[in-house]
């Protein structure tokens, strides 16, 4: 058996690397390393990209003297070819992001946008039905106002808050609660409702629809790629023994298109 690494007075051979980077929870990261290095391949960085990515990295890595960058190349077991790569990885990556999704963001957003509206609202949590329907009247009928009756009575943090909750995306709260503040108007009370042990009482004050601003789409870009990512990991891991990781993906990485 060939030794492929030597640890201290431990020599591990080709046949006990797999093995072991399973056991440390390292194969995932490193077939999602091979994956993404397979697919940025292609991507190129002009000259001044280049440098400045390195001087970058040397900066951030306090690397920027000659002797010194050798003497880290040197405990990396690192290459000045392979310092480079490193260095513009980042740079390819965000390169390949955009030439592979940044043509689908707008029907990606709208599909997404009534999970991305972020709301507004009030809320008071009871597990006393005959409490939550006398506070349901009292802030109805304008006794009290919604921010004194939730310090008061709500049995959540809300209640710190005067019983305000946001701004939030409509995927935080709970299913039940989100469908009911998807269908309020600002201003709209909602009736005491059962959300499992507690009876709630909620008044949505302000819908914030979703932007595709520039925030947005980095956002999304990032999640169609993490997304692409987690498939092509759990397509290699699915594979197993059966095809090596070196022979990768048959068909064309990313999906273009």
């Amino acid at each position: 058996m060939t030794t492929v690494l030597r640890v201290g007075d431990r020599n591990i051979t080709a046949e006990e690397l797999i093995p072991l980077l399973a056991e440390y929870q390292l194969l995932q990261p490193l077939i999602r390393e091979v994956i993404i290095d397979e697919a940025i391949a292609s991507i190129e960085c002009t000259p001044e990209e280049t440098n400045q990515a390195v001087q970058q990295f040397c900066q951030k890595k306090k690397i920027t003297e000659p002797k010194v960058q050798e003497a880290w190349l040197k405990q990396q077991g690192m290459s000045a070819a392979q310092l480079e790569a490193l260095a513009t990885r980042a740079l390819k990556i965000e390169k390949y992001k955009q030439a592979t999704w940044s043509h689908k963001l707008e029907s990606y957003f709208l599909s997404r946008k009534i999970e991305l509206d972020r709301v507004i609202y009030s809320l008071i949590r009871t597990k006393d039905p005959g409490i939550a329907q006398e506070l349901y009247f009292r802030i109805q009928e304008g006794e009290h106002t919604f921010a004194d009756l939730a310090r008061e009575y709500s049995q959540g943090p809300e209640a710190q808050t005067g019983g305000l909750v946001g701004p939030v995306e409509l995927t935080q709260p709970h299913p039940a609660l989100a469908k009911i503040l998807r269908l309020s108007k600002a201003g709209q009370l909602s009736p005491p409702t059962r959300l499992g042990e507690w009876l709630v009482i909620i008044r949505l004050e302000e819908l914030i629809p979703a932007q595709l601003d520039d925030a947005m789409r980095q956002r999304l870009i990032n999640d169609c790629f993490n997304i692409w990512l987690s498939e092509q990991v759990n397509q290699q891991l699915v594979v197993g023994d059966e095809e090596p990781v070196q022979e990768g993906r048959r068909q064309e990485a990313g999906g273009r298109g």
